[in-house]
């Protein structure tokens, strides 16, 4: 069984810090990952054959996502 998922990353006010991020993850992502960056949101989808491995591959993207955005918002102050 095939199981996918998208995780979005919208903001209205700031559509570049959802770029960067999703840009600064974008290496890290496993064949079975791709992302897609609009102006005002970066997409990320997944497919997996297994849950667990669809869990432990939001956890670590999320993780990462939240570290990115933390430097971002470092560098921008």
């Amino acid at each position: 069984m095939k199981i996918k998922t998208t995780v979005e990353f919208r903001d209205e006010d700031a559509g570049e810090i959802a770029e960067r991020v999703a840009r600064s993850l974008a290496p890290d992502n496993l064949t079975s990952m791709h992302t897609e960056i609009t102006k005002k949101s970066a997409k990320i989808h997944i497919s997996t054959e297994k849950i667990t491995s669809l869990i432990a591959t939001l956890d670590d993207l999320l993780m990462n996502a939240k570290v990115a955005e933390e430097v971002l918002e470092e560098l921008e102050e």
